[in-house]
């Protein structure tokens, strides 16, 4: 995989760490990549801790890391209020105060209460985040201040689960507000591109666990992604996944570096037979065992033909898709 890619460019929460909890594997794997040569990005969506923050707390799970690898959606969103404002600009702020410090380093101005002269809203995931400050926003917002959100995630991964993520808040805005933010992280493409080219990159691989921002994002950036299946990506979501939210290999975690490209490439693979059926793939084993194997396997058959429900025929088959999740 490493002879193939020539930097890494990592998702964080659901890929390295949920939360304060390491993800088994995933330092070793970082080290391990590092030790070829190859270069690391750490591409974060989360909005809410400083660079420097985002590399001491790699570094606290034992993840090597310097400031300068670290691109958050904070920095992407500071970005997209200096293409659209004059400096000065007043900004209000609803998110953590690592969003606030971008704003104001960038030559704006951040405040958090609404006011005449408030160009635009910038809004990032912070656990603080409460009524009043999506009030104020509001305000500004139907005012007509430029709406700029770091990320529309859904959900955040963390060691107790999946817990409402930024997405969640730009949702209750836009059901406020009936206005659309621009969106400056994941998935789209300007921060993984400005990632590789930090990096000075020419084949660059994005690993994420999540496919509608991680997956999506190297898609609409054209640079191949792995999945691994540690965080939000099930074998479910991933036979249902649409065209822009494919990725080209899949593994289990970030172990995945140090395998072989073609084998952890998403199509047909040996062991395993999947064919069309009324409705339903139907799966036997042709001396397969491995459920990573058939869910290669099954990802290519379900993105061919549009189908995506399941079902065994025989008894080997019938324990890997148990293994997946899939009966």
């Amino acid at each position: 995989m490493l002879d193939r890619h020539d930097a890494v460019l990592l998702d964080l929460d659901g890929t390295v760490y949920h939360g304060p909890q390491p993800i088994p594997h995933a330092a070793e794997a970082i080290a391990s990549a590092r030790e070829r040569g190859t270069r690391i990005r750490f591409v974060t969506n989360n909005a809410s801790k400083a660079p420097d923050a985002v590399a001491e707390h790699l570094r606290s799970l034992g993840v090597a890391a310097d400031v300068d690898e670290v691109l958050t959606s904070a920095q992407a969103a500071a970005r997209v209020l200096r293409e659209h404002l004059p400096e000065g600009a007043v900004v209000l702020v609803v998110g953590a105060g690592a969003l606030a410090a971008e704003v104001d380093g960038g030559g704006l101005r951040s405040v958090r209460k609404a006011g005449d002269d408030v160009a635009a809203v910038v809004q990032g995931h912070s656990p603080k985040t409460g009524w009043a400050d999506l009030a104020e926003a509001c305000i500004a917002i139907r005012g007509g201040a430029l709406w700029v959100a770091s990320n529309t995630d859904a959900t955040l991964p963390t060691e107790r689960g999946l817990l409402p993520g930024n997405g969640s808040m730009v949702a209750a805005l836009k059901a406020a507000t009936d206005r659309e933010p621009i969106v400056a992280g994941k998935p789209q493409p300007p921060l993984f591109l400005a990632a590789a080219e930090s990096a000075g990159a020419t084949s660059p691989l994005v690993v994420g666990d999540r496919l509608d921002t991680d997956i999506a994002g190297a898609v609409a950036a054209e640079v191949d992604s792995l999945v691994v299946l540690t965080g939000v990506a099930t074998p479910a979501s991933l036979l249902a996944a649409i065209p822009a939210e494919r990725p080209r290999y899949l593994s289990a975690d970030l172990t995945g570096l140090d395998g072989k490209a073609d084998e952890l490439e998403i199509g047909p693979r040996p062991g395993w037979r999947v064919e069309p059926g009324d409705a339903a793939l139907v799966v036997t084993s042709d001396g397969g065992h491995d459920s990573l194997e058939l869910l290669r396997t099954l990802c290519a058959a379900a993105w061919r033909h549009e189908i995506t429900a399941v079902r065994e025929g025989d008894d080997a088959s019938a324990g890997a898709l148990a293994e997946l999740g899939l009966t």
